[in-house]
This record gives C-alpha cells, structure tokens and sequence, in this order.
C-alpha cells in the first residue's frame, strides 16, 4: 500500500488591483491633503442650512409676518383720520410685526442644531469635523449672519414704507433710524443664537422651542397676574426684563418708564448669549454624541 502524501502548503494570491492599478506599499495620494480649518466648517453648515425646507419655510414665514403686519399697520394709521402717534415716529409701527417674526427666527435656530441629533446626522457631522468647538462656532456664525440679514432687510423695508405712509407722525432722526433697523435686528439675531445654543444643549426640538418661546412669553404674562401690592417689585422686574419690552425699547416705545433703556437690551441678550454660549461648549467636550 502506498501511504497518503501531505498536501504542500500553497501560498497565498498575489493583491491585484484594478486594471491599471499598482500596488506599492508607499502610495501617495496625488490628491493635496489640506488641513481643514473654520471656512471649511462654515461652508459646510452653509450649505445645510440653505438647502434644507425648514429654513426656506421659517424665513419665508418671519418675512410674511414683518413685512405684512408693517405694512398694514402703516396703512390703517396713515390712511386714518387720527394718524398722530402722539409725538412718536412711524418707526414704532414696525414692532408688531418683528415680535411675531421673532417665533420664526426662534424655531429655525432650535432646528439648526437639535435637529442634527433627532436625525443622527450629527455623527456625521462630527466624524468630518471632530472639533466640537468648531462646529458650534460655525453653526453660530452662519446663523447670526443669515439671521441679522434677513431681519435688517426686512425692518428696512418696514421702516422705509411707514415713514412715507404716515405723514402725520415726527420725522425720526439717525439714532432712531440705527435703532430701528441695525439695532433691532441684531437683537433678533442674537435672541435666534441664543435659540441655537438652547437647542445644542437640551438636544431636543420640540423641549428647546418650549424653552425658549417660555422665556419669551412667560415673564411678561406672568406679571400681567400679580395683583398683590406685595410683588410689585417682582412685577415691575418682569415688565421691564420681559422680551418684549426689550424689544420695544429699540422703538422707544417701552412697557414702563424705568428698565433697560437705549442700547441697554442689546448688552443684556449680548452677555446671556455669551454665557450660554460657553455653557453649550463646555457640554459638547463633555458629552458624548
């Protein structure tokens, strides 16, 4: 009988690449390898927010409402035979409008990030970008910007078309014309940043859209209840720190004679976003996605 032979061990197939391709070892790419930085963060969150609906929808709505409710209030009073505003301008008209717009620009600042981690799109986002802190910053950026302008474009027209409308009401001057269209709409913007921040933190839609619109509505309805002598400190407080007295104060047309005045809101939505702002970061190096 002739003993069974050991099959040899063979070796294994040489890699072979695609038709045309070879293999080394030391391959370099001859696409350049550059080093991201925070234009290419920002370009990237750009190209999200313009090309999702929600922003086309929420945008196309706050402008709706600003210009249409400007509009019309500057036609009824112009077109009324009391159209004297008692010695104010016709800038104050524009408030109406800008308040209602401001749940616009609320809604679209919780969506720009919470929405990110509803979908699980955020993993993405990170994994392209691993620094957090850079991410953030360009959400910020590109909100705050597209934010301040749209809302300056349309409180300028706003403000325009009222003082040609109502000729009945003062001539405003420079500071008031500042005050009314860059001033307010930097508060509207820094008020939708803020929105921005709240939803990086509460990672929640629907959660940080409550908070927020609470924060706006709250205080003043609040105060509205306090009948008892006792918290008329209290009262006053939220009267003259509600969100929309704030607001108003960049019409000249406050709730109450004491509180912010001038410029004062403006410092005050600066240095709460500021702090936020720095909260939100310190949860994202925190937290895991």
């Amino acid at each position: 009988m002739s003993t069974p032979q050991t099959p040899m061990p063979q070796a294994p197939p040489e890699w072979q690449g695609a038709p045309g391709a070879s293999y080394h070892p030391g391959y370099t790419s001859p696409i350049p390898v550059k080093r991201t930085h925070l234009g290419h963060a920002i370009a990237s969150e750009w190209t999200k927010i313009r090309s999702v609906r929600s922003t086309m929808w929420t945008l196309g709505v706050f402008v709706v409402l600003v210009v249409g409710i400007g509009l019309l209030a500057g036609v009824l009073v112009g077109d009324s035979d009391d159209g004297d505003l008692g010695g104010e301008s016709a800038l104050a008209l524009g408030f109406f409008g800008l308040l209602l717009g401001t749940m616009c620009v609320i809604t679209l600042g919780v969506l720009t990030t919470a929405s990110e981690y509803g979908t699980g799109m955020i993993r993405t986002t990170m994994t392209a970008c691993p620094s957090r802190g850079r991410v953030l910053l360009a959400k910020a950026i590109v909100f705050f910007t597209l934010s301040f302008t749209v809302t300056l474009v349309s409180a300028g027209f706003v403000a325009l078309v009222q003082v040609s409308l109502v000729t009945q009401a003062r001539e405003p001057s420079g500071a008031e014309w500042l005050k009314g269209t860059v001033g307010v709409s930097l508060y509207v913007a820094l008020l939708g940043l803020l929105s921005l921040l709240v939803g990086s933190v509460i990672r929640h839609s629907a959660g940080a859209i409550t908070i927020m619109i609470a924060a706006v509505l709250a205080p003043l309805v609040i105060a509205l209840f306090m009948f008892s002598s006792s918290l008329e400190g209290l009262r006053e407080a939220l009267f003259e720190y509600s969100i929309p007295n704030q607001l108003s104060v960049f019409y000249a047309n406050s709730l109450s004679e004491s509180g912010p005045s001038g410029w004062d809101p403006l410092w005050i939505i600066l240095g709460v976003t500021a702090v936020v702002f720095a909260g939100a970061l310190a949860l994202q190096e925190q937290r895991d996605v």
